[in-house]
């Protein structure tokens, strides 16, 4: 990935110039849990203006990188990433706890994150995703190949969530999101088991059954705890 990242951030830089303030890495490849299969290498783009000719000059550039199998970059203004941190307090939370800057300087170093809105997003988040894991699952639970993707890439959505959990109650989590699930697991008295077997059916090493009986029997558990973590969130706006 070296000589594709080299090549990524001089691309960058000559289609912005003195604009650009920063390339920032982050999610799985900055936290050290990347899975080559099932991981995305995140790449934040900070300017000091964003114009519409900036985003068009951007095309080349981000057109290559895409096509090498990569999610397109965010862009944010530097004023942005500030105003923006109470907004979405998950994604900024996950941004500076887990980054490697590339190019320039780091722009996420002490934002302000505020919580006063983190647990209606955490349930927005969630119940949002466990609607997309019933609809996917639909054309999913027919294969064994479909069931194992679904449940791999979802957990790593959902787990990244969970670490929002714990910052809900005073738990500062980790970067791992193995890690976050466990912790997650014993402060909300889950049952871990369950993700364990997804987790490593994720990192290909799962040695329990794989036909279509068991797999579709994993996945109702797996959202039988999807849906504990919810409750417990929605208890939290009752108490």
């Amino acid at each position: 990935m070296e000589h594709q990242f080299n090549a990524f951030i001089d691309d960058v830089r000559t289609t912005h110039g003195a604009n650009l303030v920063s390339i920032i890495l982050y999610g799985s490849a900055a936290a050290g849990d990347f899975i080559p299969t099932h991981s995305d290498y995140n790449i934040l783009i900070a300017l000091n203006k964003i114009t519409p000719d900036d985003l068009r000059n951007a095309h080349a550039c981000v057109r290559e990188w895409h096509r090498m199998g990569h999610p397109l970059p965010v862009y944010f203004t530097v004023s942005e990433l500030q105003d923006s941190a109470d907004v979405f307090p998950i994604e900024f939370n996950q941004m500076s706890k887990a980054r490697k800057v590339l190019y320039g300087t780091d722009v996420l170093a002490g934002l302000n994150i505020s919580v006063e809105f983190l647990r209606h997003q955490v349930e927005y988040e969630l119940r949002s995703k466990l609607i997309l894991l019933r609809r996917h699952y639909i054309p999913a639970s027919t294969t064994e190949d479909g069931l194992k993707t679904l449940m791999a890439e979802s957990l790593a959505s959902f787990s990244a969530l969970f670490g929002a959990v714990l910052l809900l109650h005073a738990i500062e989590p980790p970067v791992i999101k193995r890690e976050i699930t466990a912790m997650t697991v014993e402060r909300l008295r889950l049952d871990g088991a369950v993700f364990e077997r997804i987790f490593n059916i994720r990192q290909d090493n799962y040695v329990g059954k794989t036909d279509l009986v068991s797999l579709n029997r994993l996945f109702g558990e797996y959202m039988e705890q999807i849906e504990k973590v919810i409750d417990a969130v929605d208890a939290i706006s009752r108490s």
